[in-house]
């Protein structure tokens, strides 16, 4: 509901400001009806979040494969396309209400968050990305009414360029994945899950990029009161930071991602997942799938669920689809039965069948 106060307030302000402005009564009305229009969008941006709280869906068929109750996220039906916008339009509303515009660089998902978000605020987006981005990303980016940059081979090289527009043109530069305000907005998707599910999960199973998610899911725990609940974090060969640092007991930078799962190509991962995964607070146990067995998961889930999602969404996945969670119970690492296992479906904004073609073709000949 809006406040009528605050609107009057806000007519009274742009009268102020533009009066001295107005050279004819037609003039002054057409440019305070425009920045009013777009003071009450801003005022309505800030009244409520971006993101929906998603469906949480029971999957039969990976029920069946894993012999316990397997509950999927849908984050891939967020406006947006990936659950990147719980954390992106959190920090927007925190830090970029009165922005001259946004910036952030992206692998795909965080730069539709990011423009989807900047658009709903009447806000100038500018996303970079690295060469590496499929075209269908981009062209989606430019219909939400982003300039698109594209800088570099990795993504990398395009958050290098994001921080010196940031700097140059003094924009509000907006993080993919290491920022706290960030994480506080992903923990939502526990909360959401917690209100949903009749019993704790004995396991949450998600995909690994830059450690985002993993960091906001392991504060949803936190909230939640389920620090005994282990979480699996999956990652594809050649896009693997976080299992390369738990590796070394210290932060990684990879030399390139050679992983076709871009959405996952961070080359570092953020310092904070590295110190959750050493604290010891919640069980986290990091695995790797190769990019055949995530793009097979990607189409295993488009024939069983009738969904179809991106390759770094397919790493986790896989995990159900590989066998990895049973030889997970077989090592000791989860509890054999285990409770209900919670499976965040990331995204698919960077997939659509033409790209899965490509996909196919060029992994498996």
């Amino acid at each position: 509901m809006v406040d009528f106060r605050v609107l009057g307030l806000l007519k009274s302000l742009h009268r102020q400001r533009f009066s001295s402005h107005v050279k004819t009564k037609r003039t002054f009305n057409l440019t305070f009806h425009s920045n009013f229009s777009i003071s009450v969008q801003r005022l309505g941006a800030m009244a409520r979040p971006f993101h929906l709280n998603t469906p949480l869906l029971e999957s039969v068929s990976m029920t069946q494969r894993v012999g316990t109750p397997v509950f999927l996220k849908m984050e891939n039906s967020q406006p947006s396309g990936s659950f990147k916008i719980r954390g992106i339009g959190h920090l927007c509303q925190q830090l970029a209400t009165d922005s001259k515009g946004v910036v952030c660089s992206s692998g795909g998902n965080a730069g539709m968050a990011a423009a989807y978000v900047a658009r709903k605020m009447c806000v100038p987006a500018t996303i970079v990305v690295p060469s590496s981005t499929p075209q269908l990303v981009v062209q989606r980016l430019r219909d939400q009414g982003a300039t698109v940059n594209i800088t570099g081979k990795v993504w990398d090289d395009a958050n290098a360029e994001a921080l010196r527009l940031a700097e140059a043109e003094g924009l509000t530069y907006v993080p993919p994945f290491d920022h706290p305000l960030l994480w506080q907005g992903h923990s939502s998707v526990v909360s959401e899950a917690a209100a949903s599910l009749e019993e704790k999960p004995g396991a949450v199973l998600l995909s690994v990029g830059g450690g985002g998610l993993l960091c906001g899911v392991i504060q949803g725990l936190k909230d939640v009161g389920w620090t005994d609940v282990p979480v699996i974090a999956m990652e594809t060969v050649g896009a693997d930071c976080f299992n390369a640092a738990v590796k070394a007991g210290r932060l990684v930078t990879l030399d390139d991602i050679t992983s076709e799962a871009k959405c996952l190509g961070a080359k570092t991962v953020c310092r904070k997942a590295f110190e959750f995964s050493q604290s010891g607070e919640i069980s986290i146990i990091s695995e790797l799938v190769t990019d055949q067995q995530a793009l097979g998961a990607v189409e295993t889930f488009l024939d069983e669920e009738r969904v179809l999602v991106e390759m770094a969404c397919g790493a986790a996945l896989a995990a159900v689809y590989s066998g990895l969670v049973h030889r997970l119970q077989d090592e000791g690492r989860l509890p054999a039965p285990l409770g209900p296992l919670l499976v965040i479906v990331c995204g698919g904004s960077s997939m659509d069948m033409e790209q899965l073609s490509h996909l196919k073709h060029k992994l498996h000949t």
